[in-house]
């Protein structure tokens, strides 16, 4: 089926529209991700998600469909913590890579993947490049106690594609989920997801059961996937799609604020994440909890109920 019969039913408004099978989900991305569409073809899908809202079957099939064509990272030796990181630093610092480092200390192997998706932000990536860690040129098994920085483009350009019709348009669509949710290695891994809204704490979390995953979930710092340090939010875990709840919200600031850097620039961040890891400066209670809960669930983690199905390139 061509996009055009799966847009007559998802874009007929939010009350007229019909949800897409997983199966017809699929169908479409892929047809999105393939370059087998128009450009205008595309606006009309990412509006019209945008107005109807993705179903968890939705979701499933669109991750189905990325899942399908990422270049996948080598599994590694232990459970890889996946941190998507794609709002960055808006009031507050990105926090992101110090999560990363905590965990890695740990001897935690840890994947942040994102790209840039905003000009005014500052993004894990430049806070990275400031700490000395440097993008991928290409996937590869991330050691124990490693912390690499993967390009969406990378994984699969036609994803950073689709992320970047934002700009265009100036709305999000179901990539900017999808980025969060996706699982980019082999093997065991925990993907850490966050939220902004509360409407997307519920449809996530029913992906991430119907889908059968390995994740935390948590709002996180201005949509970043680090706790925030002001507060102690909600946490959630799913292993194997089973949800349980490790950590209830905390009403109010906590007793203990951080000292924050005066600016959100990745120099002040780095130079901040350097000082928390020296021991000069404490760690936040809320990422340190968050830290914690993540290494009690690792032990926990199973592989994929399904492998990550492929596709053969066209010879």
């Amino acid at each position: 089926m061509g996009i055009s019969q799966y847009i007559k039913e998802i874009g007929r408004g939010k009350d007229g529209a019909r949800a897409l099978t997983r199966e017809q989900a699929t169908d479409l991305l892929g047809q999105v991700l393939d370059g087998k569409v128009t450009d205008l073809e595309i606006g009309g899908f990412c509006l019209a998600m945008r107005i109807k809202g993705e179903t968890p079957e939705e979701m499933a099939g669109f991750l189905d469909a990325v899942h399908q064509r990422l270049d996948h990272l080598p599994a590694s030796d232990t459970p890889v913590v996946v941190l998507p990181s794609y709002n960055g630093a808006r009031k507050l610092p990105v926090l992101t890579p110090l999560l990363a480092l905590l965990l890695a200390r740990k001897g935690v192997p840890v994947l942040i993947h994102g790209t840039p998706t905003e000009s005014s932000r500052v993004f894990s990536s430049k806070v990275l490049e400031a700490l000395g860690i440097r993008a991928q040129a290409a996937t590869k098994k991330i050691a124990n106690g490693e912390v690499v920085f993967t390009p969406t483009e990378l994984l699969l350009p036609a994803l950073k594609r689709l992320l970047d019709v934002r700009r265009a348009v100036g709305l999000r669509n179901p990539a900017h989920s999808l980025v969060k949710i996706m699982t980019p290695c082999l093997g065991k891994s925990l993907v850490v997801s966050s939220y902004t809204h509360p409407e997307y704490a519920v449809s996530m979390a029913q992906t991430f059961e119907l889908t059968g995953a390995n994740a935390m979930l948590l709002r996180g710092t201005e949509g970043e996937v680090v706790a925030d340090a002001r507060r102690m939010p909600q946490m959630d875990a799913f292993i194997g799609g089973q949800r349980s709840l490790l950590q209830e919200t905390q009403a109010g600031t906590l007793a203990s604020i951080p000292d924050f850097p005066k600016t959100v620039d990745a120099a002040a961040t780095a130079d901040y994440i350097r000082a928390v890891l020296a021991g000069d400066t404490p760690v936040p209670p809320s990422i340190a909890q968050q830290v914690e809960h993540i290494l009690r669930l690792l032990p926990q983690i199973k592989l994929p109920q399904t492998a990550p199905p492929t596709i053969t390139s066209p010879s």
